[in-house]
């Protein structure tokens, strides 16, 4: 960055979280209305503000580092399934969970399982969310910030810190974030997401049209080294061919190859083998995330629980899912286009991550180590001195390593079995490519003097608003679900004050956690937040679709769901590590249904529960919302039909 960039970023940044807590400032936090003035911002938010704060809360450097990595892996433009999906959950969440959340007054979505099933319910509902909250989104969105901190700044100290340590960069996010969120709650967040919101959707656009440019200057020798599978990209075909066309060809093999980066990156369905989006997730896994995040996600819903109206809030969701469908074109081909264009430097941050295993690996610990097939075909010679090693921990007899890297990956990988079985520990994986690194390394390679500041304010602020999201619902489910209960005589001045201490001890442990996300062993940091999500998404979605439309639906089931969830996706994680994480929560979400749908045949509610009715908030549903919203999903319908 230039000197005027650097000055232009710190100004925007700060002129942003300024803004937002100068629009806070007339939120009395001592009053009758307190805490829903500082947690829901006083139940005044219009449709604009809630659909940007949707999207910014949503967007964070999860999807720029951790789905743009997907996407420059083997999945490509199946990871957009997450997007164009969650459009069309968004209408349905308009229409069908928000009329009935806004109707109760409630201030968390664990509240209406109280009013609904008991405060047990309630209870486990808290605490599930609170712990997976703090110590994966929170944490994972910590570190993908700081990780396009550290590759872009690498080298630079600024105050004597080290732009380019996790550590430090971590700590540098988490900060940003809590200091606006304890001076301003809700409708400081609401109004920085505002910005934020809108400068993401550009900045994202910016980096690919930069990327775009790229490509269509790039040498086509250099390109075809990248080509996938059976595409069709040759030298010839790549010389005269447009950036569309070089795209197009370099990215569009066969679409239901196996994993491993052979499969064309241009298409939605994926194989049945597929490790993270089997064409089987397409059709009941991916549902199961999608609905519990949009709509029974605290740090999510929490922005519609603050409208001003039923009518506001529809508008506002349709708004969110109407821009959810830009989202790939700004995130997943970016991703796809840093391996076109820097796959070498990719490579680099690979072997840096490299480094701690491989100095590990020297000690010549009791331990085996896995590699990845293109470690395996970027340093043979020491892939076969990783397999010698194994055999050797394993106890099985040294043979000659196998040439190609094909063969050192499958005779590992039998190795490995051998030695799971005997239950010896295993290291960090060794990769060939750091994928999590493809967005940074645009941003590092493409980004310009006068044009750096805009962008990479827009991805902090993205960052910094995703933060103040978690953070400050987070603060809300501990204050208004457990210490209120804790403590039943507090005041309104009371519970904003906790609010606040619990921003400050979330922030402390998600930045302890966080520098500890980049082991490859995680997955990559996309897959590593859906996965953790499976141990409460099924089961949370289950119950609420038994509290919403079975009305003699026992009282425990509530806490039955949940904790019968999270027992039967820990079983099947440990026992059938091979089951897709999205077809695992597909078991999941059948068994629990199958098994409330017994308990309310067998031991029927007499009389249906009695849910409360708010007088706070208009309930008159919008119109117009309903005619956008069936838009939205003839769109989506036809880009997956494109797509496909």
């Amino acid at each position: 960055m230039s000197l005027l960039d650097a000055v232009l970023f710190v100004v925007a940044v700060v002129s942003v979280i300024g803004l937002g807590i100068w629009q806070s400032r007339g939120e009395r936090t001592h009053g009758e209305q307190g805490a829903s003035a500082y947690f829901l911002a006083g139940r005044g938010l219009s449709w604009w503000l809630v659909g940007f704060s949707l999207i910014a809360a949503n967007i964070s450097t999860e999807q720029f580092v951790g789905m743009s990595g997907q996407a420059a892996d083997w999945l490509g433009m199946a990871i957009a399934s997450y997007e164009w999906m969650a459009a069309i959950t968004l209408v349905v969440v308009a229409f069908v969970f928000l009329p009935k959340l806004l109707r109760c007054g409630i201030f968390t979505i664990p509240e209406f399982l109280e009013y609904r099933y008991g405060w047990f319910a309630r209870l486990v509902m808290a605490v599930a969310t609170m712990v997976i909250l703090v110590g994966v989104p929170t944490a994972s969105v910590i570190y993908s910030g700081a990780k396009v901190i550290s590759v872009f700044f690498q080298g630079e100290v600024l105050l004597g810190l080290d732009l380019g340590d996790i550590t430090v960069a971590s700590w540098i996010m988490g900060v940003c974030a809590a200091v606006y969120v304890f001076i301003g709650g809700l409708k400081a967040c609401a109004w920085t997401d505002l910005v934020w919101g809108a400068s993401l959707i550009v900045g994202g656009g910016v980096v690919m049209y930069l990327a775009f440019a790229h490509l269509g200057n790039a040498e086509p020798a250099a390109l075809l080294a990248t080509k996938v599978g059976t595409s069709p990209a040759t030298l010839d075909s790549l010389r005269d061919a447009s950036a569309w066309e070089r795209f197009w060809q370099l990215n569009s093999g066969d679409a239901l190859n196996g994993p491993n980066g052979v499969g064309g990156k241009l298409h939605m369905v994926r194989p049945l083998g597929d490790p993270s989006i089997p064409w089987t997730a397409l059709v009941v896994g991916l549902w199961i995330p999608n609905f519990f995040y949009w709509g029974l996600n605290q740090y999510i819903v929490q922005r519609t629980l603050g409208s001003r109206s039923l009518a506001e809030g529809q508008k506002g969701v349709v708004f969110a899912a109407a821009l959810k469908l830009l989202v790939p074109f700004v995130v997943v081909i970016p991703g796809i286009l840093a391996f076109n264009l820097f796959a070498g430097d990719l490579q680099s941050q690979a072997r840096l991550k490299n480094q701690p295993i491989l100095a590990e690996f020297a000690q010549a610990p009791t331990k085996c180590f896995p590699f990845a097939a293109e470690f395996a075909a970027f340093e043979p010679a020491l892939a076969a001195r990783v397999l010698a090693h194994n055999l050797k921990v394993v106890g099985l007899p040294a043979s000659p390593a196998p040439a190609d890297a094909a063969g050192l990956l499958a005779a590992n990988a039998a190795v490995l079995e051998a030695g799971a079985t005997a239950k010896l520990p295993v290291a960090t994986r060794l990769s060939g490519y750091d994928y999590d690194a493809a967005f940074p390394t645009l941003l590092r390679n493409l980004l310009r003097p006068g044009i750096a500041w805009f962008v990479l304010a827009a991805i902090f602020g993205a960052v910094v608003s995703s933060l103040a999201a978690m953070l400050n619902s987070a603060s809300t489910i501990a204050t208004m679900d457990i210490y209120s209960k804790l403590r039943r005589s507090a005041s309104q001045f009371e519970l904003v004050s906790a609010g606040r201490g619990f921003v400050v001890l979330f922030v402390l442990i998600a930045c302890l956690i966080a520098p500890n996300l980049g082991r490859p062993e995680f997955g990559g940091i996309f897959t590593f937040i859906q996965e953790f999500q499976g141990f409460i998404s099924p089961g949370v979605l289950a119950v609420f679709l038994f509290g919403f439309l079975v009305p003699k639906a026992p009282r425990w089931c509530g806490w039955l769901g949940i904790l019968l969830n999270a027992v039967l996706y820990g079983a099947l994680k440990a026992k059938a590590p091979e089951v897709a994480f999205l077809d695992r929560m597909a078991i999941c979400f059948a068994i629990v249904v199958a098994t409330l749908g017994a308990v309310t045949f067998l031991r029927p509610l007499a009389q249906p529960v009695q849910m409360p009715v708010t007088k706070a908030i208009a309930l008159e549903p919008s119109r117009g919302a309903a005619v956008f919203g069936a838009v939205v999903v003839i769109a989506t319908l036809v880009l997956y039909a494109v797509f496909w």
